[in-house]
């Protein structure tokens, strides 16, 4: 089993943008999950689905955040499993280059962790696709 998930994104936007929307808790919660989140290490974390059904609460601790690099661990409600999300940001010519990787997804008990995976795999696409279209309209908005 693939103990990790690597996703690239191109955007056509600058860095300090997209740096803004993955680190500020107000951004974070526009486009993701209501979010208690500051990029600050050693800050504690709180993720909040706003799910009323299917509440999930996804916990950490911000383990590095400088300027492009945001690190933090990722507990989801009702296991005792973490895993580590990677966010990096490389600014390229004409936007920026997003790296995001979530590992240690073979810390779940047998099955769970294929499950756990598929469930992550398709999120982080979700989520990808949800800070574009996040990122696309504060243009347009502006």
């Amino acid at each position: 089993m693939k103990d990790q998930i690597i996703k690239e994104h191109i955007f056509k936007h600058s860095i300090d943008k997209i740096w803004n929307a993955i680190s500020k808790a107000e951004e974070i919660s526009t486009w993701f999950i209501p979010a208690d989140f500051k990029a600050e290490v050693g800050y504690r974390y709180t993720f909040n689905s706003p799910d009323k059904e299917n509440c999930t609460q996804i916990t950490g601790t911000v383990k590095q955040a400088n300027p492009y690099t945001l690190i933090y661990t990722w507990i989801v409600g009702g296991t005792a499993v973490e895993t580590i999300v990677t966010w990096k940001l490389e600014e390229i010519d004409g936007g920026t280059k997003l790296y995001l990787e979530h590992s240690g997804i073979s810390n779940y008990p047998g099955d769970t962790a294929v499950t756990m995976f598929n469930s992550f795999n398709g999120g982080w696409n979700n989520c990808i696709n949800e800070l574009s279209g996040y990122l696309t309209q504060e243009v347009h908005a502006g």
